[in-house]
């Protein structure tokens, strides 16, 4: 956009500087040719007026001294010509072709030749004039000057005009390149503050006071509606965390008078529906402790460092081998023997392996595998943890991060919801990247990438 304005500043500048030098240049030009004319008409016009009686009466000695005299002094040309295009006497150089000037001036005209002395032509300038006597054409004066001079000057003038154009155009860079920033600047800090509240960043704002009036109205506009937008997600996260955990005490209240019961309960149904209150009673305190997660993961923007991915991988996974060795399933980890280096919020990883490794381990039949592979390539550590259960259609990949989403066939299955929430919201803090996708040989497999 800087770039734009300042070469459309540049452009309009250009076209005003050609309006107006190439005229200038062109009136220069002309004006030095008609002053070089006049001045070689003069002296033209001088000599024939002494060439009509020496012409006449034949006796050309006092004019052809006149002649050398002055090409001697001035170094210009002359020939004089009779009426019948003879030439009578010639000093210095006599021009290529002055057959047309001269066939003019017998006619009756002063001709001069070239129109316009234009620096780049080399071409002599011709000036012919009729010797007249009662109105009879006696013959012509013709003058040979060079230009070297006058062309000289109007290089000059115009390398004086293009320098002159030059620097206008430097200094209009350099006042369009400090105007352009100067109205763009709030522009530019609106486009990084929003980018930056875009990836999380929810006390990102733009400085006020910059730029044009209109623009300074907008930043302060954009810097209202942000700290609206904040308040309102900072008030939203505090009500989900208070009520989560205000929600805890009457459940565990409820949860041991449940119990409670059980010892002056002897109806072996009622017994049942204790078990099952009971159970209701653990999934809610599941669903109040995602939402507590899910707020604190989401709460400000956590400082990102530097982890061990494999030293922290192979830990959950020996965490979770007891519970897979009960549901008979074999959890594996394929990692490499060096330390893999991730760019990650603090616990991410751990967190967020815990979710996968729990969902795998839920979903796998008894018989079945699941498979933690940690590896680095192209900058980035990537960790999947692949299952041999039912897997999911790849639209139910794309919905399964929402919150308190549940797949159709999953309904009965302990869980509120929150797991894949929670692990996405880590993994985007940490600048990294969370994908679902149905695996090759069957199942599931989720992959967590962070910079390496």
């Amino acid at each position: 956009m800087r770039r734009r304005l300042v070469v459309t500043y540049l452009l309009l500048l250009c076209m005003v500087l050609l309006a107006l030098e190439i005229p200038l240049a062109v009136t220069v030009a002309s004006r030095e040719t008609d002053r070089a004319v006049a001045d070689r008409l003069a002296d033209a016009t001088r000599f024939a007026s002494l060439a009509a009686p020496a012409v006449r009466t034949g006796d050309l000695d006092a004019l052809n001294d006149e002649l050398r005299r002055y090409q001697e002094l001035y170094g210009i040309g002359t020939l004089l010509v009779d009426q019948d295009q003879q030439v009578v006497s010639a000093f210095g150089t006599a021009p290529a072709a002055p057959a047309v000037a001269v066939r003019g001036a017998l006619a009756g005209h002063q001709v001069s030749s070239p129109g316009t002395l234009w620096p780049w032509e080399r071409e002599p300038l011709m000036v012919a004039v009729p010797i007249s006597d009662g109105g009879a054409v006696l013959g012509v004066v013709l003058t040979v000057s060079p230009t070297d001079r006058s062309r000289r000057d109007v290089l000059i003038v115009w390398l004086v005009l293009t320098l002159v154009g030059v620097l206008a155009v430097a200094s209009c860079l350099t006042t369009a390149d400090r105007l352009a920033s100067w109205v763009l600047r709030p522009v530019t800090r609106l486009d990084a503050a929003a980018h930056e509240i875009g990836a999380g960043d929810s006390a990102a704002r733009v400085q006020p006071g910059l730029g044009p009036p209109e623009l300074r109205r907008l930043s302060a506009s954009f810097n209202e509606m942000a700290d609206a937008v904040a308040e309102a997600m900072e008030r939203q996260r505090s009500f989900v965390a208070h009520a989560s955990h205000q929600l805890r005490n009457p459940l565990t209240v409820l949860r041991l008078r449940i119990e409670d019961l059980g010892s002056r309960i002897d109806d072996e149904e009622l017994r049942e529906d204790r078990e099952f209150a009971l159970e209701e009673t653990d999934r809610l305190a599941d669903v109040l402790d995602g939402l507590l997660a899910l707020a604190r993961a989401e709460r400000g923007r956590p400082e990102v460092e530097t982890a061990d991915a494999t030293a922290l991988t192979a830990d959950r996974v020996k965490a979770w081998q007891p519970l897979a060795e009960r549901r008979d399933v074999e959890l594996v980890a394929e990692l490499p023997e060096e330390p893999v280096p991730a760019r990650l919020v603090a616990t991410a990883l751990d967190q967020a392996l815990d979710a996968l490794i729990d969902n795998a381990l839920k979903f796998t039949p008894a018989g079945g595998r699941v498979t933690v592979r940690l590896r680095s390539a192209d900058g980035q550590t990537e960790v999947t943890v692949r299952d041999t259960g039912p897997g999911m259609t790849e639209e139910q990949c794309r919905q399964a991060t929402e919150r308190f989403w549940r797949a159709p066939d999953a309904q009965n299955v302990d869980g509120a919801g929150l797991g894949l929430s929670i692990v996405n919201v880590l993994v985007e803090a940490s600048g990294g990247r969370f994908t679902l996708a149905p695996a090759e040989e069957g199942g599931l497999a989720a992959t967590i990438r962070f910079r390496a």
